[in-house]
């Protein structure tokens, strides 16, 4: 299995910190090849100089949001890479505002960052995959996409949106080769929070106790893999609460609602 993950290609969005960078380095040092993405050249740069192999690896700057800067960011990585294998849609922005004091502005940008753009990025790669004979997708959605709580109201619609639109892909194109698979983190230690956007879209500024407190990044990329090796389509990579809670919500919604009401959510 060591030997197939050296012999990827995968393209990593939102590479340059958090999550992606954690999965980056892990990935690297596992033997594939990484093409990094997200907005942020120079950071890009120093996280594939922390990679293994540094210099085969690729950096692709681009504002995933922007539709034209995506399909020549597909196709700058097709041509220095000659082939994706798989295709990690993991950047992505965070809120922390109550639905009441959200502006209808910013609802909109969170779908287009952490839906629309996802599946424009999806639907460029997929024709070349299925060409090639197979590939994965992999989604990174949240357990606040499996759960509605305060607080996170138009980020949790898209984690759920992009989860519900990864389980059609996987329906529709498995038989042409295509896995799909959908990661579900809970709390994780990154900046996700720093920079969420708040009702009136600044970012947040500040970093959430239960963020401070959650799996470290190194800690969730080792989980994801583990999970990705061995085909698993569904991984929810979380602390012992978010799990209980994602069990709590399948055998009673309304019982899981009740003890969000009464939780202290931020």
């Amino acid at each position: 299995m060591k030997n197939k993950v050296k012999d990827l290609t995968i393209w990593i969005t939102g590479a340059s910190s958090g999550i992606g960078e954690a999965l980056t380095t892990a990935f690297a040092k596992r033997g594939a090849t990484i093409i990094l993405s997200g907005r942020d050249k120079e950071k890009l740069e120093a996280v594939k100089n922390r990679c293994k192999n540094r210099k085969k690896h690729i950096v692709i700057p681009f504002d995933i949001a922007d539709a034209t800067q995506a399909k020549e960011a597909y196709e700058a990585a097709k041509t220095q890479a000659g082939k994706i294998d798989w295709l990690i849609n993991n950047a992505g922005i965070s809120q922390r505002s109550l639905i009441m004091e959200t502006t209808e502005e910013v609802e909109r940008q969170l779908m287009e960052v952490d839906y629309f753009a996802q599946t424009c990025l999806t639907r460029l790669v997929l024709p070349d995959m299925i060409a090639q004979g197979g590939g994965k997708v992999i989604m990174v959605s949240s357990v606040a996409g499996l759960l509605g709580t305060q607080y996170r109201g138009a980020y949790g619609a898209a984690k759920a949106a992009i989860h519900m639109w990864a389980n059609s892909l996987r329906a529709e194109l498995h038989g042409q080769g295509i896995e799909v698979a959908t990661i579900f983190p809970g709390f994780i230690q990154t900046n996700v929070s720093i920079n969420a956007l708040t009702g009136d879209g600044s970012a947040q500024g500040t970093m959430d106790e239960a963020t401070n407190k959650g799996l470290t990044a190194m800690v969730f990329a080792k989980q994801v893999i583990k999970a990705l090796i061995n085909n698993e389509e569904y991984i929810i990579v979380a602390g012992h609460k978010e799990k209980l809670a994602t069990r709590v919500n399948r055998l009673s919604p309304p019982k899981l609602y009740k003890l969000i009401r009464e939780s202290k959510v931020t």
